[in-house]
């Protein structure tokens, strides 16, 4: 009896000791969460901090622009609008080495490098022998980037023509003066598209 006795008291105690263990974990956990909480900001902190080199970039552009252009694009002389599909754009010319920038990005990163949409930014250019001459700057929005490039096309070729009227006969030759009236047809009620209709059947 006097073993069971000590043997008891013994669990007893190991008991006690167990629960008193067991709480401290919990007393414990809050100071581990603190010090998660601490380190997280400092994560943020490092990622903030750190700039791509595509958006400083931009941003050199943007004043490059600004200086370029005081006033903004309504204040400049050499100025054209041009249109197509939903697109517009409008342009403006100033004397300087070919540059091409659109929307304060550069003409081949703007148009993804695709060689034809850049042909159509230049082709008036091109056609008088001003492809060094002048420094091209657009601002475009709607439609997509080949509206966009062919919109450019006709703003460069009427801004042409405030530089001198004798530019009029080889642009109108090349038919770079004439605005793109093609847009998408409508669709029609009944119809799968403008003109699709859906698959005839007799019975």
């Amino acid at each position: 009896m006097a073993v069971s006795l000590c043997s008891l008291t013994i669990s007893f105690s190991s008991l006690t000791f167990s629960s008193q263990i067991s709480g401290k974990p919990n007393s414990l956990s809050f100071p581990l969460s603190k010090s998660k909480s601490l380190t997280k900001p400092q994560t943020l902190a490092v990622s903030a901090s750190v700039a791509s080199p595509s958006e400083s970039e931009a941003v050199d552009l943007k004043k490059y622009v600004k200086s370029r252009l005081p006033g903004g694009f309504a204040a400049q002389t050499i100025i054209g609008t041009g249109r197509r599909k939903c697109a517009i754009a409008r342009v403006v010319l100033q004397e300087g080495t070919g540059k091409v920038i659109i929307n304060y990005r550069d003409a081949k990163e703007y148009l993804q490098g695709n060689p034809l949409w850049l042909q159509y930014v230049k082709v008036p250019l091109v056609t008088l022998g001003y492809e060094n001459s002048y420094d091209v700057f657009v601002k475009a929005h709607g439609g997509g980037l080949s509206g966009q490039a062919q919109a450019i096309t006709l703003g460069v070729a009427r801004a042409l023509l405030k530089v001198s009227q004798d530019h009029r006969s080889p642009l109108k030759k090349e038919g770079l003066l004439t605005r793109d009236s093609r847009i998408v047809e409508r669709k029609k009620v009944g119809l799968k598209k403008a003109r699709k209709a859906p698959q005839f059947s007799k019975r």
